[in-house]
């Protein structure tokens, strides 16, 4: 979620009254342990880090948002490569009114695609090839949405983004061509009363595509039909105000880890719905707004948008599954 100063007073109310935190029981190992931060960015510089693709050999791919960029991290903290995204001269985001990279995911072969929203023809998504190079949009989005997050299935080759202004998820091939609106309807809007962010994150699983909305802190789950049309959505949990992106634990399980940005927490939701803390701002978060989960690893990039004194970063966590 970009930084919006003027909703940090709403955002931190609105949390307060919908996040209660329950603490593990005494002798439970907890589920996330062992936080660290292992590398602070520059937000002067726009490396404010939205969300965030594992490579195979642990390091992190972070689109940096007001910096038009993809970053390599290592999980030592290194940047090993940038790519960034080419320019806009007067740009028009809603709510933002910059040129920001958000969304990314990653195929198997190394190509990473990521959502650029500018306000211009140039909103879309792009694909960034394998090692770097040259990105190059391969579909293009309504200038008027706010492309967000962004989700990768493989098996039927189209990629999902949700357009956080617009209350879309729009399915594109990877291959590129034309958009389609798989997905609308309330539950994937914002609220007139909130930020203006409603669907947010986004991910494929168990035949499904779930989505975050910040604005009505909830996960949803859309079934893909077997024409690959979307199914009734349906409300996983509620009281997450102000949640970001997310991951699941595992593959095999609906138990998903969620950022809670104006907050500065991470919370587990289960299957049941229920949620509880798992870090907080004193382990080092700063606003996160995604999370990724690659076998007991967790990681939680920061982008300290509302922050006093801001402190952009990248944290690690062992994860314990139960």
């Amino acid at each position: 979620m970009p930084r919006l100063p003027h909703l940090a007073a709403v955002a931190t109310t609105a949390v307060a009254l919908g996040l209660l935190a329950t603490a593990p029981a005494s002798g439970d190992e907890p589920l996330v342990s062992h936080p660290r931060v292992v590398a602070h960015f520059d937000f002067a510089a726009g490396e404010t880090p939205e969300n965030i693709a594992v490579e195979p050999d642990g390091s992190a791919d972070l689109t940096f948002a007001f910096a038009r960029q993809v970053a390599n991290v290592s999980r030592h903290g290194d940047i090993r490569g940038r790519v960034t995204l080419p320019g806009v001269a007067n740009p028009n985001t809603p709510i933002v009114h910059s040129a920001i990279v958000l969304g990314i995911a990653r195929a198997h072969d190394g190509t990473l695609y990521v959502t650029y929203a500018t306000g211009t023809s140039e909103t879309g998504v792009w694909r960034i090839p394998a090692g770097g190079g040259t990105p190059r949009q391969i579909a293009k989005l309504p200038a008027d949405g706010l492309p967000n997050g962004l989700a990768l299935d493989e098996h039927r080759g189209v990629l999902y983004a949700a357009d956080s202004v617009r209350g879309t998820v729009w399915r594109v091939p990877v291959t590129g061509g034309p958009r389609i609106a798989w997905a609308t309807g309330t539950p994937l809007t914002p609220v007139p009363s909130g930020t203006g962010f409603g669907a947010n994150g986004i991910k494929v699983h168990h035949g499904a595509v779930w989505v975050s909305n910040t604005d009505r802190g909830t996960l949803l789950r859309i079934p893909v039909r077997p024409d690959g049309s979307a199914g009734p959505i349906r409300t996983r949990a509620t009281g997450l105000a102000g949640i970001d992106d997310f991951a699941f634990t595992s593959r095999h399980h609906d138990t998903v880890l969620a950022a809670i940005n104006s907050s500065n927490q991470v919370v587990v939701v289960r299957p049941d719905g229920s949620h509880s803390v798992v870090l907080t701002q004193q382990d080092g978060l700063s606003n996160p707004t995604s999370v990724a989960v690659r076998k007991r690893t967790v990681y939680v990039p920061s982008a300290s948008y509302f922050a006093a004194v801001p402190d952009p970063n990248l944290l690690l966590a062992r994860l314990n599954r139960r």
